[in-house]
């Protein structure tokens, strides 16, 4: 539950962090802005394989036995999206870094070394260009996980909600 609502603020200060840099008043503030989103990016990464790595020693509570064909089918999707997303994104990000030359500084405690790939910034800014058609797919992703909540919450008033929330008893 923790990695769950970690990664959501995370994916949440990912987004704004990049359009924030992508639109800062200087070169100066946007690359000092896009440092915080690349460190950032290697916390969501960790938080990511951590949630991962629980779910195969500890898996997901069965799906809820009256959600239609359609719904179980939109809920492990959207799930194996947001892991696919949130593992390959900040990969990518590293790997153009890398083809820049560039490591990864996290909030100045650790560095990533470059990746050992050719120097590329054509190929570093097609894989940005990719990156960030990612991160398009990831806020539709999770709009989507939104809604779903949102329908079991106001619709079908099943207390799936509460299964991930720290308070609350889900609906018997």
């Amino acid at each position: 539950m923790a990695l769950h609502w970690l990664l959501a603020i995370g994916v949440i200060a990912q987004w704004r962090l990049a359009v924030a840099g992508e639109n800062a008043a200087s070169e100066a503030a946007g690359r000092e802005i896009m440092g915080n989103h690349f460190s950032l990016g290697v916390v969501v990464l960790l938080l990511a394989l951590a949630r991962l790595a629980w779910r195969l020693v500890q898996p997901n509570p069965p799906l809820a036995s009256h959600l239609a064909g359609w719904e179980r089918w939109l809920a492990r999707a959207t799930h194996t999206l947001f892991y696919v997303l949130l593992i390959a994104m900040p990969l990518a990000g590293w790997y153009a870094m890398s083809k820049y030359g560039n490591g990864v500084d996290v909030f100045g405690v650790v560095s990533l070394p470059a990746l050992p790939v050719a120097s590329d910034p054509e190929g570093a800014g097609r894989i940005f260009e990719l990156h960030a058609a990612a991160g398009v797919a990831l806020l539709v992703v999770t709009a989507i996980h939104v809604l779903g909540t949102l329908k079991h919450t106001l619709v079908d008033r099943d207390g799936n909600l509460f299964r991930m929330l720290p308070f609350g008893r889900p609906k018997a």
